[in-house]
């Protein structure tokens, strides 16, 4: 299943939905320059769902660290949501888990980053 990403922007922050898998850096190349182009236009606030997201390796981590720290160098916060059970084996064997703010569901997350300032 092929790697895609819809973004929702709201009022104080952007909904990242990952759909599929991501193996391939060159497969979020999109994704991250509009995200780059979001941060451009002063939006820092994003919550990745993972709700249909499937598979991921070290490059699915690496496009989750790009939004975070590129988050936080702008002010803002990225944070995870609905992470399934294979994604949250990965994120505790790398110990990402302890990096990320991680919520069961996408109103809880966006909960949490409207209370993180802007």
């Amino acid at each position: 299943m092929e790697f895609s990403c819809d973004f929702n922007v709201k009022t104080d922050h952007c909904v990242l939905t990952f759909k599929g898998n991501l193996i391939e850096r060159n497969q979020a190349n999109d994704t991250l320059d509009r995200f780059a182009d979001m941060v451009s236009k002063d939006i820092n606030r994003f919550i990745i769902d993972l709700n249909d997201f499937k598979y991921m390796n070290s490059t699915g981590l690496n496009v989750m660290l790009m939004v975070l720290t590129k988050s936080r160098k702008a002010g803002g916060e990225a944070v995870l949501c609905n992470v399934s059970s294979n994604i949250s084996s990965l994120l505790s064997v790398t110990k990402l888990n302890s990096v990320f703010s991680v919520y069961n569901s996408l109103a809880e997350a966006e909960e949490a980053i409207s209370k993180v300032a802007n």
